[in-house]
């Protein structure tokens, strides 16, 4: 074993630890400040803790931070990620202890996403082809939606481990290939290994949720990982990678606006909610996803192995497929 697959490895292990650690530490101080009660978007039927993201995002932030600095070097732009991702966790837990009224809500997470963009060098592009200012303000578009789109998904027990850990395993490996720079690779793999952390927590039925305070940031970091995979030269692999997230929360989010629905409110309409009340179990739901996210690593693997623009994107189509393949399933009832 290499001395950079070994420090990977060790950070996701630190993670996975420590953030175990601290859940059990702050789940007396969850019961009885931050009881989540079911409501209309709800698939829990009892009240149940939430926040248990703390944990999370304490410990990938730590973990990723130290093993940065240790092998690497902690950068203004990761400085400016960290403080970002506090942020957004302080907003987040904020509205999960009171509700916060939209606007204010919205525009703090903004202003985490602008400044995360911001932090970026200038030379950073996707697309070269278009102006600076406008990659950045459709970058600033779709990663308010991620965070959000991130927190709106995370409403059953084990779908986000079941989402982020794939996606977050994937992204550590690539950074072993090379394809990732060093750093979004250990954030990925603390990442990945707090996620494994807390997944005992949230084992159908869940004794423990991560709150807005660990869904809001998990999206920001995320979106971050796949930002730098995405400049490295390998975008088709970072819009497979999210693919059923994205496809989920955005295909519900169009539905809703095409029927005039206030959309901003709690609902049961997307598709893994469907799927529930369409007689799938929270384990098969949660573990049709996690499958449909091992096809889809594999594929954003491919693309960047066969490095050709045209395979690329047969790749992206055949992971297009499969996701809509996976929605329609969901859709339909179960006889």
């Amino acid at each position: 074993m290499s001395s950079t697959e070994l420090i990977v490895l060790s950070a996701a292990l630190a993670a996975a630890v420590l953030a175990r650690l601290c859940i059990q530490a702050i789940h007396p101080l969850l019961i009885r400040y931050a009881l989540a009660r079911p409501n209309a978007r709800s698939s829990h039927k009892i009240p149940t803790p939430q926040g248990a993201g703390i944990a999370v995002i304490a410990a990938t932030l730590f973990v990723a931070g130290v093993a940065i600095a240790w092998f690497a070097a902690i950068t203004a732009m990761l400085w400016v990620l960290f403080a970002a991702t506090i942020v957004i966790a302080v907003v987040g837990a904020a509205d999960d202890l009171r509700p916060l009224p939209v606007a204010p809500r919205f525009a703090l997470q903004a202003l985490c996403v602008a400044a995360t963009l911001s932090a970026l060098p200038a030379d950073l592009q996707i697309l070269p082809v278009l102006p600076l200012w406008l990659e950045r303000a459709a970058l600033l578009i779709g990663g308010l939606w991620f965070v959000n789109l991130t927190n709106f998904m995370d409403g059953l027990d084990w779908i986000t481990v079941a989402e982020i850990v794939p996606v977050t395993a994937t992204l550590a490996l690539m950074g072993l290939s090379g394809a990732l720079s060093l750093p979004a690779a250990l954030m990925a793999a603390a990442l990945c290994g707090a996620m494994l952390g807390f997944a005992p927590f949230n084992r159908p039925v869940a004794k423990m949720f991560l709150g807005d305070v660990g869904s809001l940031p998990i999206g920001l970091l995320l979106a971050w990982c796949l930002l730098q995979l995405a400049f490295a030269g390998h975008l088709v692999a970072a819009v497979l990678l999210p693919l059923y997230y994205l496809c989920d929360a955005t295909v519900t989010l169009l539905r809703r606006m095409a029927r005039s629905e206030p959309f901003w409110l709690a609902h049961r309409s997307h598709f893994y909610q469907r799927a529930t009340d369409n007689g799938f179990t929270v384990i098969e739901v949660s573990g049709n996803i996690l499958a449909l996210n091992v096809v889809l690593a594999a594929l954003a693997g491919l693309s960047i192995y066969l490095e050709s623009a045209p395979a690329s994107i047969g790749l992206l189509i055949v992971g297009i497929g499969a996701t809509a393949a996976l929605l329609r399933r969901f859709a339909t009832p179960r006889t």
